[in-house]
C-alpha cells in the first residue's frame, strides 16, 4: 500500500514536473518568437516611413522648381519709343546776305542760297514755298511771279519757275523739278514781266 502511494506520488510529481516544463516551454517559445518578431517589425515600420517620405521629398523639390506665377513667363516690357525732336529747317549760307542797294546778279548767291536751303528742307516745294520763303529772306513779293504748279489738264508740272524783278531791271530767275535747281539773270521783257507764258497770281 505504501509502495503504490509512493509510485502515485512520484506519478503526480513527475506530471506536475512535466506540465511546469511544458509550460515552461512553451512560455520561452513564445518569449522568442515575440523577441524575435519585434526586429521584422522595426524593419517594417522603417521602410513605410521611408516610402512615405520619398514621395514628400519630391512633392518638396518639384514645389521648388514651378514659378511662384504658376508658371507664366513674364511679359518682356519695352518701354515706349521716344520721338526724335523735330530738326529745325537749315539756314541760308551765313555769309550770304541780301544786298538790296546791289545788282541782280550781285544777289543772286544768296537767292541761290535761300532756294536751295528751302529744297533740302522740303524736296516736294512748290510755288507757294519758294515765293513765300524768298519773301521771308527779303525779297519784295510785288515784285515776283510764279508758274502753276499744276497743268491745265490736272497733272503736276515738269518745273516751277519762280522769278523776282530787281531794281536795276533784271530778273533772277529760279527752276525747280525733278529734284534740280537751275537759276539765272535776264533782263525783264519788255511788258516788264521775267516770265514768258502763264503765271498764277500770287494772293498769299
Amino acid at each position: 500500500m505504501q509502495r503504490a502511494t509512493s509510485r502515485l506520488g512520484r506519478s503526480r510529481a513527475s506530471e506536475t514536473t512535466g506540465t511546469r516544463g511544458t509550460g515552461s516551454a512553451t512560455g520561452m517559445g513564445e518569449a522568442t518568437a515575440t523577441a524575435a518578431g519585434t526586429p521584422t517589425a522595426a524593419r517594417g515600420s522603417l521602410r513605410w516611413a521611408a516610402a512615405a517620405l520619398v514621395p514628400a521629398a519630391l512633392l518638396v523639390v518639384l514645389t521648388g522648381c514651378v514659378p511662384s506665377d504658376g508658371g507664366a513667363t513674364p511679359a518682356a516690357t519695352t518701354a515706349p519709343p521716344t520721338s526724335a525732336a523735330p530738326t529745325p529747317p537749315p539756314a541760308p549760307d551765313p555769309t550770304l546776305q541780301l544786298l538790296p542797294e546791289g545788282t541782280a546778279l550781285e544777289n543772286q548767291p544768296f537767292f541761290d542760297s535761300v532756294n536751295r536751303t528751302l529744297i533740302a528742307a522740303n524736296p516736294a516745294a512748290g510755288g507757294v514755298e519758294f515765293t513765300s520763303t524768298l519773301r521771308d529772306n527779303g525779297f519784295d513779293l510785288a515784285a515776283m511771279q510764279v508758274t502753276p504748279d499744276i497743268t491745265t489738264v490736272g497733272v503736276a508740272a515738269d518745273a516751277v519757275q519762280f522769278s523776282v524783278r530787281w531794281k536795276d531791271n533784271n530778273c533772277l530767275i529760279g527752276q525747280y523739278g525733278h529734284g534740280i535747281y537751275t537759276s539765272t539773270v535776264v533782263p525783264a521783257l519788255g511788258t516788264g514781266a521775267c516770265l514768258v507764258g502763264q503765271t498764277r497770281p500770287i494772293d498769299w
